[in-house]
Order: C-alpha cells, then sequence, then structure tokens
C-alpha cells in the first residue's frame, strides 16, 4: 500500500506504518490509507519501528515486549492496546513522543470477563473444585452450600465490565447490588459510590467483585484493612488485576477460614509453584483467563477497523486514556 497523505492530525504525515498483532488480512474493511505490518511480538521487527505512526500493542505478551518497540518508535502517534489495562504499557508515557495517544481496548473484553466473574462467583459458591475432587476419587459427596440468589454483590470498579458483570447478575436474583467506582455518579441501574465509602459498604457485601483498573490509587486497594471490613464467610472475587490486593493479608483470612476467594488474577503472576495460595482453603485459581476467548478476536477486529478508520478521517479517537506530554 502507498504511504498516507492524510494530515498530521491523523497521525500520518510523516510516518505511515501500522503495526497490528492480528494479520491485516484477517481483519476486513481496514482503511487503505496506511501500511500494514503484522507484529505479534517475535524478535525481529517487521519494519523500520521510526516508520510507525500507530502501534497495536501485542495481546497477552507481556510488558517486555509490549514495550520494546517504543523507543525506536520516533514517529508515534498511536498506542493502542487490546486490553482494558494499560498498566503493562502506562509506565511507558512519558517517553513517546509528545502527543502520542494511548488508547485502550473498553468493550473487547465486557462479556468474557464478566462470564468469568459470574463464573467465579458461581463456582466458589456452590463449591464446584471439591465436587471435581470428588469425581476424581469416585466419592459421592452431596451437601447443602451457597446460592447466589439473595445474596448482596458489592462491584468494585464500576465501569463497562463491572456493569457488564451486573447485567449477569440481576437474573440470579441477587438481594442487591452495590456499585462503586473512583468517583460517585447516577448510573442507568442506580448510583455509584465513591471508593472512599468501602469501609461503609463492605460489612454488608457477601461478593465483592474487583474489576478496577490496576492504577496508583488501586494498588494494593484489597489490604488487611479492606477485608477484615468483610463480614465473616464472604467471598472475594479478583476479575482485575493481581496488584489490587495485598497477597499476604488475602492468605492469612483465607488460612484462617474467615474469608474466602476466586481469583483470576494473582500477585505474582503467573503464580509459582510451592507458593501457598495454591493451596489455601476456600481458594479457586484460574490463570487470568478473563479476556483469552472466542468472544476477544471478532471484537477486537471491530474495535481497530473502528479506531483506524476515525484515524484515516482525522477524527478522534475513542477511548484515550493518556497523551504524552
Amino acid at each position: 500500500m502507498a504511504p498516507s497523505t492524510a494530515p498530521r492530525e491523523s497521525g500520518a504525515a510523516d510516518a505511515a506504518d501500522v503495526w497490528l498483532p492480528i494479520p491485516p488480512a484477517q481483519i476486513d474493511g481496514l482503511p487503505d490509507t496506511f501500511t500494514y505490518r503484522f507484529w505479534d511480538g517475535d524478535e525481529d521487527f517487521p519494519a523500520d519501528p521510526a516508520r510507525c505512526a500507530f502501534y497495536v500493542v501485542p495481546y497477552m505478551k507481556g510488558q517486555a515486549v509490549s514495550v520494546r518497540p517504543l523507543p525506536e518508535m520516533t514517529r508515534l502517534r498511536v498506542v493502542q492496546t487490546l486490553t482494558a489495562g494499560i498498566d503493562h504499557v502506562a509506565g511507558a508515557v512519558p517517553d513517546l513522543p509528545a502527543g502520542t495517544l494511548l488508547c485502550n481496548a473498553r468493550g473487547v473484553h465486557d462479556a468474557s470477563t464478566a462470564e468469568l466473574a459470574l463464573a467465579l462467583t458461581l463456582a466458589a459458591l456452590r463449591q464446584l473444585p471439591a465436587f471435581v475432587r470428588a469425581q476424581d476419587a469416585e466419592e459421592w459427596s452431596p451437601g447443602v452450600h451457597d446460592a447466589l440468589a439473595d445474596k448482596s454483590v458489592l462491584i468494585v470498579g464500576y465501569g463497562a465490565i463491572g456493569s457488564a458483570v451486573e447485567d449477569r447478575l440481576v437474573p440470579f436474583e441477587v438481594a442487591e447490588v452495590t456499585r462503586v467506582a473512583r468517583t460517585a455518579r447516577q448510573a442507568p441501574r442506580g448510583p455509584v459510590h465513591a471508593l472512599g465509602e468501602l469501609p461503609r459498604l463492605l460489612p454488608g457485601a457477601d461478593v465483592a467483585v474487583l474489576c478496577t483498573p490496576l492504577t496508583e490509587e488501586t494498588r494494593g486497594l484489597v489490604d488487611a484493612g479492606f477485608l477484615s471490613r468483610m463480614k465473616d464467610g464472604a467471598l472475594l472475587v479478583n476479575v482485575a488485576r493481581g496488584g489490587v490486593v495485598e497477597t499476604d493479608s488475602l492468605l492469612a483470612e483465607a488460612s484462617s477460614g474467615r474469608l474466602r476467594a476466586a481469583l483470576d488474577v494473582t500477585d505474582p503472576e503467573p503464580l509459582p509453584a510451592g507458593h501457598p495460595l495454591w493451596h489455601a482453603p476456600g481458594v479457586l485459581i484460574t490463570p487470568h483467563v478473563g479476556g483469552p476467548t472466542t468472544a476477544f478476536l471478532p471484537r477486537a477486529k471491530r474495535l481497530l477497523r473502528a479506531q483506524l478508520d476515525r484515524w484515516a478521517r482525522g477524527e478522534p479517537l475513542q477511548h484515550i486514556v493518556a497523551v504524552a506530554e
């Protein structure tokens, strides 16, 4: 494809390459304004990084891979992640060319992550891991277990994913959903409380679902004080980031049997062999699989097609979360 002749506002006056972690031939409807390069984290770059104007970060390849080409992308205008969280690239923003936009993938992972949040909640409440172990041992182990029905659920991080979690909770006849975000506001389903109200809200929750991004404000948010305010027998579900929870504090509460946890993310991650969290009573762990499902690729393609179409037209991009100064 020919180099772009789009104006500077579209980001492509002196650099026309777009780096994609999905083969461009697999994304129907991409604008023909740009030269597309496929790079999914391989050792060799597909072209001169200095020619890249729009960089789509490889998905689930880790921080080192994500930021590796950035120092050489001297004419970069846009960094687009395929994750809702941007903590793996946020530290590189101050060193990007001034004016470079950082956009996240808001909307791409809502369905998958909300599904897993619900699955973890149900599995933990209904003791499904114990049934799997009993099946392996050929043991018939009936009993009475918690239902999700009539439970009070607290959602910490009420953005797109948190809202999708609530959409899936409502048909299960929960008693109440309480919403918490960085700042208070009114949402279509009801009020959203500020983070500062958590000490008052935590004691009433049977289940607390973490959906918040990892920021300086939320790192270690779930500490000993947070956990101590949760009621006896409550369940903590984390589909956010491992760093939101202080692992040692959670381990102490789980080991005592006072709280339960269902975790798709951990700190450290991957959780190393021999770590006591693996065998803590009442803890269910999945290996960060909230996003990578069959729902990911079609939604990621739609996002990239829409963003690149906007960019080619010189229109404002969506989901801008930071701008390099």
